[in-house]
Formats: C-alpha cells, sequence, structure tokens
C-alpha cells in the first residue's frame, strides 16, 4: 500500500465525483474503478468517504491550478484563459460530455457518506470542510488569473473581479455543456469573454 496507491484512489475519486457527483461516488465503486484492494481505504483514509472526498477535491483543484499557472504566465492572461478553456473544451468532449468539475460537485450537493438515508446526512462541521476545500481552489484559480491580469497593468480591484467572472463563466458554463451535450455554449460564453479581457487590457496599452 504506497503513495501511488493512495494517489490512484484519490484521483479515481475525483474522476468519479466530475461524472457522476458526489452523493453517487461510493468508496466501493472507487476502490473498484482504481483496481486497488479494499484495505486501502482504512489505511490510508481512517475518516472514511469524508476523508477521501476531502483529498479529491483538493487534488481536483491542484490539478486545474497547475496548468492554469503555467498558461498564465507563459501565454498571458487572454491567450493563458483561451488555452484554459480550451482545456476543459477537450475534458467535455473526450468524456463525451459526461465529466464536469469535482470542486464545484461539493458545493451543489451535502451528503457523501456510504450510508443511506439520514445517517448518511453530513453534519455541519464536515460540510463546512468540504466548502473550505472548495473555496480554497475557486480562490487560488481566480488568484492565478487575476495576477496574469495584474501583470498586464490592471488595477487590482478591476483584475480581481475579472478573474472571479471568468472562473465563474467557466465553472457554470461547464454545467450548461452537459446539459447540451454540445460546446457551444463554451464557445459562446469564450468569444464574450475575449471581448471583454481583450477590451480591459487594451484600456491599460498592455500589447
Amino acid at each position: 500500500m504506497n503513495a501511488d496507491t493512495r494517489t490512484r484512489m484519490v484521483a479515481g475519486a475525483a474522476e468519479m465525483m466530475a461524472r457522476r457527483g458526489v452523493s453517487a461516488t461510493s468508496v466501493r465503486e472507487v476502490v473498484r474503478s482504481t483496481g486497488t484492494p479494499r484495505g486501502s481505504i482504512a489505511h490510508h483514509f481512517p475518516g472514511g468517504k469524508q476523508q477521501l472526498i476531502e483529498e479529491a477535491v483538493g487534488f481536483a483543484g491542484k490539478a486545474i491550478a497547475v496548468p492554469l499557472q503555467r498558461l498564465m504566465q507563459e501565454r498571458g492572461a487572454l491567450e493563458g484563459m483561451n488555452r484554459f478553456i480550451d482545456l476543459w473544451r477537450q475534458a467535455l468532449q473526450a468524456s463525451g460530455f459526461e465529466a464536469g468539475c469535482p470542486v464545484l460537485a461539493v458545493c451543489l450537493e451535502g451528503p457523501v457518506s456510504d450510508e443511506p438515508g439520514p445517517a448518511g446526512t453530513l453534519a455541519p462541521a464536515e460540510q463546512a470542510r468540504l466548502l473550505a476545500i472548495a473555496h480554497e481552489a475557486f480562490t487560488e484559480w481566480q488568484h492565478l488569473i487575476a495576477e496574469a491580469l495584474r501583470r498586464e497593468g490592471l488595477k487590482p480591484a478591476r483584475a480581481k473581479r475579472l478573474a472571479a467572472l471568468i472562473v465563474a463563466s467557466v465553472e457554470g458554463t461547464v454545467a450548461m455543456c452537459r446539459a447540451a451535450r454540445c460546446v457551444k455554449p463554451l464557445d459562446d460564453v469564450q468569444e464574450e469573454l475575449q471581448i471583454l479581457v481583450g477590451c480591459a487590457l487594451r484600456k491599460t496599452g498592455a500589447p
């Protein structure tokens, strides 16, 4: 039971959450889909499904933050945003429009326990931990975009607001694409974001 086993289980839980949501992500299914021993849960996640989901949300947040940071540094705010949206488009198409965002999933659902009924309802403290992890992920994405916008001349307050709009737009539009079973909503939102961000940067004198 090494670190690779643990990582596979966390990544597997994040992928399952992206496709099915939090409530439908069971420990049993994560073990089966990742090909890991059942005993791995007790060994690596003594807190059970709650701990596994918490770590999966953090994993998903970093899985998005790492390429986002690289794109913003290498491509700049506008092109970095476009490439970032392209990654979401590819993920949607590759999954047959089944994959969403695991971080968003925990904000929309409550129960994460494998126990059915009232026993499966999260205690307020457990739900608060999940929401705090999700908030941290959203905040990091927003910060990375805002930093890129500030580097290109936007004032901090405007950069922060615009970054929040970008994150919210992409997250919401991914859900719309899943419902529509096509990328047209993402294409439309990307076009409008390009106009908005491009105009904001031109006013600063950025190239």
